[in-house]
């Protein structure tokens, strides 16, 4: 991964169902499975593997599926339903980079989204997506598997 100065070749392709392969689809899951490791310190080992099938499905399955790449290398990926960012993971090398902020205008801009679901125990990303304009309007004691991490549910 580079982890100098970003170039200016990042962009970010919307990857139709059928096109998702199991190459794209196990290289993504890396991407989350790193991104989830550097953000996610709640997460035990156990944790993490019990969650990355779900993960999987999701990329499988979700409407909307961006992948974003560095010079033709992937870094990250967006996933969007329904009006709601349901997956936003970049790898760890290019997290504070601007990367994920302008995935999001992306996303308000050809998605109008307005929702996105947050662990209460990530305090990062609680804060990228106020300064991005999201409020909490709801708290879930658990996760959408009843696991027992709490979600802030928020919109702009």
């Amino acid at each position: 991964m580079r982890t100098d100065c970003i170039s200016h070749h990042i962009k970010t392709d919307n990857i139709e169902k059928e096109n998702r392969t199991p190459e794209l689809i196990a290289e993504l899951l890396g991407i989350w499975e790193a991104s989830v490791r550097a953000s996610h310190h709640f997460l035990t080992e156990e944790d993490i593997r019990s969650i990355s099938p779900q993960a999987e499905e999701a990329i499988r399955q979700i409407e909307t599926l961006w992948v974003t790449e560095d010079d033709n290398v992937r870094i990250g990926f967006t996933g969007i339903q329904s009006g709601k960012i349901e997956m936003l993971f970049l790898h760890p090398d290019y997290f504070r980079k601007g990367i994920g902020r302008m995935l999001v205008q992306k996303a308000f801009s050809e998605q109008g989204v307005q929702y996105v679901d947050v662990n209460e125990q990530n305090p990062s990303a609680v804060k990228f997506y106020e300064r991005m304009g999201f409020r909490s309007f709801r708290r879930d004691g658990t996760d959408d598997q009843g696991n027992p991490f709490p979600v802030l549910r928020m919109k702009i």
